[in-house]
């Protein structure tokens, strides 16, 4: 699928197969890219993107790591809850 995406007033044409939907990733790029900007009007687009990257790439990585952490502990409880039903159950 083909669609035109806006960052920092720049129209873009990108090509996506994922189900992801540029449009929304783009508007958090966007997003976080004006939050940067604002916060240091001095640096360079260049500079601002890279930075953009870095946050949305640590930021996905912390979620990454949350959400592998909750599944190990789910995993941990359903175990734990199989072994109790196969101690409680009639043979």
């Amino acid at each position: 699928m083909k669609v035109q995406i806006s960052i920092r007033g720049r129209s873009y044409t990108v090509r996506s197969d994922d189900d992801e939907d540029p449009v929304s990733v783009a508007g958090a790029l966007d997003r976080r890219m004006a939050e940067i900007s604002a916060r240091a009007p001095a640096l360079d687009d260049y500079t601002v993107a890279i930075l953009a990257a870095l946050n949305l790439g640590s930021e996905h990585d912390r979620v990454r790591r949350t959400l592998e952490s909750e599944l190990e502990r789910v995993d941990h409880d359903l175990a734990s809850a199989l072994l109790l039903l196969g101690e409680t159950s009639p043979p």
